[in-house]
């Protein structure tokens, strides 16, 4: 499952930024934005890359860690 956001302008001419909507593809992201906002305009579509976070610690971030510790007053 990928994140989409949009831009959307809805039927009434108001304009939503960040609507994020989890799908398996574009298509069916841009379909379930329709199934809400009922005939808005999608004015942009970007699929939202997740960042990864590292799994555990190893010996080089243990140290940065206690350095950044000792460096505060």
């Amino acid at each position: 499952m990928n994140k989409y956001g949009f831009r959307i302008r809805t039927r009434t001419g108001m304009t939503v930024d960040n609507l994020m909507v989890q799908a398996s593809d574009r298509a069916e992201a841009e379909r379930r934005i329709q199934q809400i906002y009922q005939h808005c305009e999608i004015l942009e579509c970007q699929e939202v890359t997740p960042t990864l976070r590292k799994e555990g610690l190893d010996l080089d971030d243990v140290i940065a860690l206690i350095n950044k510790q000792e460096e505060k007053p």
